[in-house]
């Protein structure tokens, strides 16, 4: 698996978390990293992508003005700031690589995934 997430965990409501996508056989600034999301009992859905060219940024409505997507291209990772976690925020968070040029919300764009890593927020 070329992606490789981790930095999950528990965490207070209004705390913070960063999650970290590392790449390894792929050069991550040739793709869009996107992140997504899957709560118990619901489907996966989009929470945020970067385009490395550009450094063009896109959030979900729910997450806007509380996460923030960054790259590293020295450390070919991609970042997930997590500020102001709600419980709604509890998922497990999943990265993704997609080889196409515009940013996307929907999964079936992305061709590589990472494996989840759990986010957890008590309130």
């Amino acid at each position: 698996v070329p992606l490789q997430a981790c930095g999950g965990g528990l965490v207070q409501a209004g705390g913070s978390l960063r999650l970290s996508c590392a790449a390894s056989r792929i050069t991550i600034s040739k793709y869009i990293i996107g992140w997504f999301r899957q709560a118990p009992g619901k489907e996966r859905e989009f929470v945020a992508a970067i385009r490395w060219s550009g450094g063009i940024t896109y959030y979900e409505d729910s997450v806007k003005g509380r996460f923030t997507i960054s790259k590293d291209s020295a450390k070919n990772t991609v970042f997930l700031q997590m500020n102001s976690l709600k419980a709604e925020d509890t998922a497990v968070y999943y990265c993704a690589a997609d080889r196409g040029y515009s940013i996307s919300r929907y999964q079936h764009t992305y061709d590589y995934w990472g494996q989840g890593t759990q986010v957890t927020v008590s309130s």
